[in-house]
């Protein structure tokens, strides 16, 4: 059942805004109200066993990643509103039971009816719920990560059940065996001319070494990673494993040897972003790669998606204040990030995802959010509602000299994260 109607809780929390906002910002307000409510009319679907399915927007199928972040805004509600709460812990019954059917699909159909980005994919394993298996370290991160906050924000502990734990196994055993990736079944082969599309070295993709990080075929942006230690996405795994050792070392569940588990990987991933992710800048300043291989290879950029290495606060894996992330941070916003852009009406960071020139709104979502400057987030928050083409939605992409050029006409993900930005303007904060 698609869910229509407007909660009051909603409502009452958008009118809040909307007064916070006053007439000084009533730009933001408007773009808020038809973020917030547009996720809730569009893309979420109750099931009768009480899971939660949504749309990543206008394609018809869930993301772990997407789903996770359209629905963390409204956890600031969950904890005053049961039905709010019921919806998210339905999300996670759902992402939770999507992983024990298979760990490296990242997203998944409505029902087992074989529907796909692309049936011709090759890969070890084929289930007729899957819409597509590009395996990304961040699709494991992002459910163990709502999970944790639906309980933060709640005290809710009932998603903590047996398909849970059958699903958190599942996650230990493949970060674990893709800290070895010679040794992991998978493999991932499309028919395509786009080489961002498909792994190379028959589906295996380029060599790494051991460098205690846990390899990734693709980014968050579902294109493939150009060296597989996708180091945002390491800092989001050694968080949540973090999450994992609180949950299963007595906190909520009692379960010694999966926190175990956990907390080795915590330390091993930790260690090998310490160890082998850093590289110096143009300027000769040590900086966060955004990707590496344990071979000396190393990628300076940044993508907009989340996780981003300009994310990593927002991830909890460092301090805004970090000296090796502030000094990665003036990096990625400048040209020696080859996604960094400066148009007439934006600047800031784009992605190989989109076309040259376009920045996304995620991305500058998430440089304000970093920031504690309350004057730069106001001003981003400016920058997004001038250029939203007059639609009061964002979008994926957005040429930085004309705003009615853009990518992606639905995309919940992108709503939200104006939303949540919005929010910590007016210091309204999810926890966790």
């Amino acid at each position: 059942m698609t869910t229509t109607a407007i909660p009051k809780s909603v409502s009452d929390f958008m009118q809040h805004i909307t007064d916070l906002c006053g007439t000084e910002h009533a730009a933001w307000a408007e773009n808020f109200n038809a973020c917030f409510a547009n996720t809730l009319t569009t893309t979420v679907k109750r099931h009768d066993d009480g899971t939660t399915f949504l749309l990543t927007g206008d394609i018809p199928a869930m993301w772990l990643r997407d789903s996770t972040a359209q629905l963390r805004p409204y956890l600031a509600l969950a904890a005053e509103d049961g039905d709010i709460a019921s919806l998210i812990a339905g999300l996670v019954r759902q992402q939770f039971r999507y992983i024990t059917i298979d760990p490296y699909a990242n997203a998944f159909n409505e029902e087992p009816n074989g529907a796909s980005w692309d049936k011709d994919d090759q890969s070890d394993f084929s289930s007729p719920w899957l819409w597509e298996r590009k395996y990304e370290v961040d699709s494991l991160c992002y459910p163990i990560q709502l999970a944790w906050m639906l309980y933060a924000n709640t005290g809710n502990t009932d998603h903590f059940n047996d398909e849970f734990i059958a699903g958190v196994k599942k996650i230990l055993d493949v970060f674990e065996t893709e800290q070895h990736h010679e040794n992991s079944p998978y493999f991932f082969i499309r028919d395509t001319d786009i080489p961002t599309e498909s792994l190379s070295n028959d589906g295996k993709g380029l060599p790494v070494a051991y460098t205690g990080m846990t390899w990734s075929g693709f980014r968050p942006s579902d294109d493939a990673c150009t060296y597989h230690y996708l180091v945002p996405s390491n800092m989001f795994a050694a968080v949540v494993m973090g999450y994992l050792e609180r949950i299963f070392g007595g906190e909520i569940l009692d379960d010694a040897d999966i926190a175990a588990r956990a907390g080795e990987l915590r330390r091993t991933i930790t260690e090998g972003i310490e160890n082998h992710a850093k590289t110096t800048n143009r300027n000769g300043e040590t900086i966060y790669a955004f990707e590496t291989d344990g071979l000396g290879h190393v990628n300076v950029m940044d993508d907009s998606n989340v996780p981003s290495l300009m994310a990593a606060p927002y991830l909890g894996y460092c301090a805004p204040d970090d000296p090796t992330y502030l000094a990665t941070r003036r990096t990625l916003l400048s040209d020696e990030n080859p996604y960094y852009y400066e148009g007439e009406y934006l600047k800031g960071i784009g992605s190989p995802h989109t076309p040259p020139h376009y920045v996304w709104p995620i991305a500058l979502s998430i440089e304000a959010m970093t920031s504690d400057n309350k004057d730069f987030k106001a001003h981003i928050l400016d920058r997004l509602v001038t250029t939203d083409a007059g639609t009061h939605l964002m979008h994926e992409g957005i040429d930085v000299d004309d705003p009615t050029k853009y990518t992606r006409e639905w995309f919940s993900w992108s709503n939200m994260m104006f939303c949540e930005l919005v929010m910590d303007y007016f210091d309204i904060h999810v926890k966790h």
